[in-house]
């Protein structure tokens, strides 16, 4: 629900390019870190990393990772972290939406690597709007609701109470594997 807030956040602040173009896609953050393997635990799948600052971060690995085994102490880990959220004006009559999709995909290089990501989608509805001090506040599934300032004011004017936006939310990890250079 976190990564919901979020996403609403974002949509209350850019809506003037939802409600003229119907679809937005807002950029998110794109992060990379790297570190390097510490010590292994086979039994448990756990593997210490170090960071790039010298901060120590354990971490299980799924099962779905099915190269477990060729992972080694010292090898360096690069992960890739990708958001980005698409809105878009609900035609009205069109039935809300609520779902999460998951998928993992080895990689097919020689060296260990894949992708994980997860897309939510959730229908949001207006429920008030608030010109005087510019905000917005929406009501989504489970009974959650939302407020939030938007920052043009001009974008209240094109939404209305009662229309709906489904909020797409992606968010992706790349992870790849490297044996240091021989030193």
């Amino acid at each position: 629900m976190k990564h919901l807030t979020a996403a609403l956040v974002a949509a209350a602040t850019f809506l003037p390019g939802v409600a003229a173009a119907q679809i937005k896609t807002l950029p998110g953050d794109s992060i990379t870190v790297t570190a390097t393997i510490e010590a292994i635990e086979r039994s448990t799948r756990h593997l210490t990393l170090k960071g790039q600052e010298g901060n120590i971060i354990a971490v299980t690995v799924p099962a779905e990772v099915k190269r477990f085994d060729e992972l080694k102490v010292g090898d360096r880990i690069t992960a890739k972290y990708y958001e980005n959220i698409t809105l878009r004006v609900k035609a009205p009559g069109e039935p809300a939406v609520d779902t999460t999709q998951q998928k993992v995909t080895p990689g097919t290089g020689a060296r260990p690597a894949g992708t994980s990501a997860t897309q939510r989608t959730v229908t949001a509805t207006i429920t008030a709007i608030d010109p005087n001090v510019a905000s917005i506040t929406l009501s989504g599934p489970n009974n959650w609701k939302y407020s939030s300032r938007v920052a043009d004011k001009a974008a209240l004017a094109q939404v209305k109470v009662g229309d709906r936006l489904d909020v797409v939310w992606t968010e992706a990890v790349l992870v790849s594997v490297d044996t240091p250079p021989a030193k």
